[in-house]
């Protein structure tokens, strides 16, 4: 069971529980406490209880789990290789997704612009122009810069101008345009921090075999 808050794994072990005193037509109802090894954050699930019709003794119940904290949205948090200045937005965009299609889109506007700037190097402007700039640097994949270059698009950044100058602004949002600007900034995230933290752990991995052997070490 992976972590909701970090993302890298969690004991499947109740830690403590709670029985709720009230029911339903449905069942009775647990809160499971868990807490994760690895960033010592707790996680609560509330447990729905339902006895299964001729069961049988002992009854027999059928369990239904809804992960109540942290809230997790359809959409993936970030990686722990994500500096958190970059995660904040992003998180926060995919947990509300479902809840505000046209909040997330305004968080991923945000958050792709502040890779544009922080990690691209592009001069601050306006979105589409920043766009325009880190497509003419080519300091991005084909496949990337496809998938960048497709939000003035998507985003009918053209009838909307004020997506251009400011980006944090509540706005209407196409159909798909904010799990597509989701997706794009995902993949941002992606080629920036997390394809070069796993590349570099493997090598330094590669390296310690290496020296072991009494061989040189990777070329840099």
């Amino acid at each position: 069971m992976l972590c909701p808050f970090c993302s890298i794994g969690i004991r499947d072990e109740v830690l403590e529980y709670l029985r709720c005193s009230i029911g339903d037509e449905l069942g009775f109802y647990i809160i499971e406490y868990r807490k994760c090894p690895e960033c010592n954050r707790m996680n609560l699930t509330l447990v729905r209880q339902t006895p299964i019709k001729d069961g049988g003794s002992p009854p027999l119940f059928d369990r239904t789990s809804f992960l109540i904290y942290p809230r997790t949205g359809s959409s993936p948090l970030c990686p722990p290789e994500v500096p958190a200045d970059f995660a904040e937005d992003f998180n926060e965009a995919s947990l509300i997704l479902d809840l505000s299609p046209k909040a997330s889109a305004a968080l991923s506007r945000r958050c792709l612009q502040h890779i544009l700037e922080d990690m691209g190097k592009v001069k601050p402007n306006d979105l589409s122009k920043e766009i325009q700039q880190i497509l003419d640097s080519h300091g991005l994949p084909p496949y990337l810069s496809e998938r960048i270059d497709a939000i003035r698009a998507i985003g009918n950044i053209a009838a909307h101008p004020t997506k251009d100058k400011n980006t944090g602004d509540i706005l209407p949002v196409e159909p798909g345009e904010a799990e597509w600007l989701l997706g794009v900034v995902e993949d941002l995230l992606e080629f920036y921090f997390v394809g070069p933290a796993k590349t570099a752990k493997k090598n330094a991995a590669i390296t310690q075999k290496l020296s072991v052997a009494g061989k040189l070490p990777l070329r840099k």
